[in-house]
């Protein structure tokens, strides 16, 4: 295993030097930026060191929201309960999906409610109640909403609320489409299921086509557990196991496996234009961590409310400590593409090892990466833009609330 705080050094001490002999390697006034680039068959790869261990790159965020909407008491649109996701238009409004309520509830640039578009129903412009899952920019300044019934279907609404229109991806189950993400010009990133844990990635149209295949990936590593009641077996998924992320970056779509530092950039028309890599050694699992997930599992248990009993307890400790490890954890945990075109990767947080805060590695829209830099601890980010980021909070009376903080990039 290569000892990373050697290579921090030797990548600081490369820059410093200049080496002109990878090309594309350039040095920002942080002394974090290289990559070093080359071609194969016309896909660009994009290998990259991984910044020296505990540097920062020099972009603050906060120290305090911007704002913050969400009350413990007072009037229903201040009150949250499942807002799932939020987005920003271009004149400083805030559009929250909130699921209990099957609406979009829109705030102005300070926070006052302004109105609420959709409702609970399975109407025209209505969201099925508790299904209402995201809302993401659409051609002209338009949103899209959608919400996990009715098998993937999504709906637009203007900038005044004005519904226009909803339309299906696929057909129904199991020709059933998800949507992931959209932006503006009307790209649509899907995924379909193929494979009880495995997902097919499709780009599709404005127009409700396809446009591009992006290939079939499997989700979850996994094993067979076999039930003599049932006389069959059923598969789960293996503890600390990978996962599937993907998401708009820029004109492209990334794909990324979190085993490996590695994503996988392609085109509208479904071609492959990058590969991005950053050095980085996958930590193995041990029989200590296996035992700490046992004991959080009964933890869990042991809080139920009315209490579970001991025999079935015993049970599920059985079941959890037959359980199969991952070989390794995953590297990474969450990936976001933000309004300038960077990449956004959360570091894993280690199970038993919190971090002050989340740590991000960000690469530029070339896929070279810049440094670390850390967010706000209880913020759950749903979008970042060019001097904001956007995201959902609980404090410790567990209210809900939608916080946008500034974003000074260095």
């Amino acid at each position: 295993m290569r000892n990373r705080n050697r290579m921090g050094a030797l990548f600081v001490a490369f820059v410093a030097m200049g080496l002109l002999a990878c090309q594309g390697d350039r040095e920002g006034a942080d002394g974090l930026r290289a990559g070093q680039v080359r071609d194969s068959a016309g896909i660009e790869i994009v290998e990259n060191a991984s910044p020296p261990e505990g540097s920062r790159l020099g972009w603050r965020i906060g120290p305090e929201p911007s704002l913050s909407i969400g009350k413990f008491d007072g009037e229903d649109p201040y009150i949250f309960y499942r807002a799932l996701d939020a987005h920003r238009l271009p004149d400083g409004r805030i559009v929250v999906a909130h699921r209990s309520s099957g609406e979009l509830r829109v705030f102005d640039a300070s926070g006052i409610h302004l109105e609420s578009w959709g409702r609970a129903g399975e109407g025209p412009g209505e969201f099925e109640p508790g299904y209402l899952a995201a809302v993401e920019p659409w051609q002209g300044d338009s949103i899209m909403a959608w919400y996990s019934g009715f098998a993937g279907m999504v709906s637009i609404f203007d900038t005044n609320g004005n519904f226009g229109r909803s339309f299906r991806l696929g057909g129904l189950p199991p020709d059933t489409r998800w949507p992931r993400a959209s932006r503006a010009d009307g790209t649509i990133l899907v995924t379909v299921n193929e494979e009880p844990v495995s997902s097919g990635i499709e780009i599709w149209n404005g127009d409700a086509t396809r446009s591009a295949y992006l290939g079939s990936y499997s989700e979850f590593e996994t094993y067979q557990v076999f039930f003599e009641r049932e006389q069959e077996s059923h598969p789960y998924s293996v503890v600390y196991s990978r996962t599937l992320e993907m998401g708009l970056w820029g004109d492209l779509v990334f794909v990324g496996l979190s085993n490996r530092y590695e994503f996988k950039a392609f085109r509208a028309d479904g071609t492959l234009a990058r590969i991005i890599r950053l050095d980085h050694d996958p930590r193995p699992t041990t029989q200590a961590d296996h035992d700490r997930y046992v004991e959080q599992e009964i933890a869990i248990l042991k809080r139920r409310n009315p209490p579970v009993s001991a025999d079935l307890l015993k049970r599920e400790r059985e079941f959890h400590e037959s359980a199969q490890m991952a070989k390794t954890f995953p590297v990474f945990s969450q990936v976001m593409g933000d309004a300038a075109g960077y990449l956004w990767v959360r570091e894993y947080d280690f199970p038993g090892e919190e971090r002050p805060a989340p740590l991000w590695t960000v690469f530029d829209p070339t896929g070279r990466v810049l440094g670390f830099v850390e967010t706000p601890r209880s913020l759950v980010i749903k979008e970042i833009g060019e001097d904001y980021i956007l995201g959902r909070t609980r404090d410790e009376l567990g209210v809900e609330s939608i916080q946008m903080w500034p974003l000074r990039r260095g």
